[in-house]
Order: C-alpha cells, then sequence, then structure tokens
C-alpha cells in the first residue's frame, strides 16, 4: 500500500511542476473617451502554486516507496 501511495504522490508532484497552476486572461477597459475605446489584457493566478509543495509531493513519495521496499524485505 505504501507503494502505490508513493508512486502516486511522484507523480501528483511531477504533474504538479508541469501544470504550475492555473491563469485567466481577462480584458479591461481602460480608456473610454466617446468614440475612442482602449481594452488591456490582464491575466490573474486562480491557483497560485508553490514549488515547494511539488517537493514535499516527491519526496513524501520516495519516502514512502522506500519505507515499502524495506517492509517488504
Amino acid at each position: 500500500m505504501k507503494q502505490i501511495l508513493g508512486v502516486i504522490l511522484v507523480i501528483v508532484g511531477v504533474a504538479y511542476f508541469a501544470f504550475q497552476g492555473f491563469t485567466v486572461t481577462t480584458r479591461e477597459k481602460v480608456l473610454d473617451i466617446g468614440p475612442i475605446e482602449a481594452t488591456a489584457e490582464k491575466q490573474k493566478d486562480l491557483l497560485p502554486y508553490s514549488p515547494l509543495l511539488g517537493v514535499a509531493m516527491i519526496g513524501g513519495g520516495v519516502v514512502l516507496l522506500a519505507l515499502g521496499l524495506k517492509s517488504r524485505n
């Protein structure tokens, strides 16, 4: 059971680094003077990510894998 959970944590940790959170691009009106109109695109992070969380998941997965292999022998 420890080995399965360890593999899952390592896979999720690597995927966490690959995606690096979710961002959304929105358009906002910045200038509106009669017929003149200007917009700007802004990116917002919906789920900001911390690299430490990815490292913790990968490290925890490796520890669980090592404990599972050690208890098997």
